[in-house]
């Protein structure tokens, strides 16, 4: 049986659009008190408005996750406010219009990798020593497919980032699952959020229909998190199912099998 999410204190970054957003969304019809953690107050206002439409009430805590002291404070406040933090969910992330190696800034590069990867690092530290306390504990790392398979649309800095976020899942689940620590990678491809509009290219209408949706993972994310303790959904690559990446080989076969 689903164990649920239901009663649990639930901390979600990045929660003020895309993804994290409909994370938040998500775990709080399915019964969990939701914390909510972004740079943009009012973004993450409006989340919270949204999840009052369906009852339940969620703390917003404003914090830059790419700054170590901010989680800290951030991590203290949503433990003074609702409790110790049972699922940690990581949405938060960024990328830069200029990223392919000919255009690499290094000041971008670092920020990039600050956002994308070492604040999932100072996440995971701040929930770790309760959740080994409680000997239980989910924590949900979105990575990307641009980090699970080699693709170049996301350039190099973004791509490296979500590779280590991919190899800091699997070593704190090798590490900490005797402790009944879970972490939970997703890997989706792409997806229609906000982060699309960094790209220099940007989708048309017709790809942007074929993508994923935020609430695809987010569903995905809640699933996982409710599966038994004894098991944990440990890497979940989420792609649509015309992925772009594929589609031009995937073409190109069916034009050679329809000449015969």
């Amino acid at each position: 049986m689903m164990a649920g999410v239901a009663g649990d204190v639930v901390w979600v970054t990045g929660a003020g659009s895309g993804i994290g957003r409909a994370c938040a969304l998500a775990f709080a019809k399915a019964g969990a008190k939701v914390a909510l953690t972004g740079r943009r107050r009012e973004a993450l206002e409006e989340t919270a408005a949204l999840i009052a439409k369906e009852g339940p009430t969620a703390l917003v805590v404003p914090a830059d996750v790419a700054d170590a002291e901010a989680v800290k404070a951030a991590h203290a406040a949503v433990v003074a406010g609702l409790g110790e933090v049972a699922v940690l969910v990581s949405c938060a992330g960024g990328n830069m219009k200029k990223r392919h190696w000919a255009q690499l800034d290094p000041a971008d590069m670092s920020w990039v990798v600050d956002l994308d990867l070492k604040s999932m690092f100072y996440l995971t530290l701040a929930v770790l020593p309760a959740m080994r306390a409680r000997r239980e504990g989910r924590i949900i790392q979105i990575a990307s497919q641009a980090g699970a398979t080699r693709q170049t649309v996301a350039g190099p800095t973004y791509s490296a980032a979500k590779t280590g976020v991919v190899a800091m899942s699997a070593n704190l689940n090798a590490e900490e699952g005797i402790h009944g620590i879970r972490s939970i990678c997703i890997s989706p491809g792409e997806v229609v959020t906000p982060i699309l509009k960094t790209r220099p290219v940007q989708p048309t209408e017709e790809e942007l229909a074929l993508m994923l949706q935020p609430e695809d993972v987010a569903e995905t994310a809640l699933f996982a998190a409710s599966l038994p303790a004894r098991a944990c959904l440990a890497e979940i690559l989420l792609l649509p199912t015309d992925d772009r990446h594929a589609r031009p080989a995937a073409k190109a076969i069916a034009a050679t099998v329809a000449r015969g």
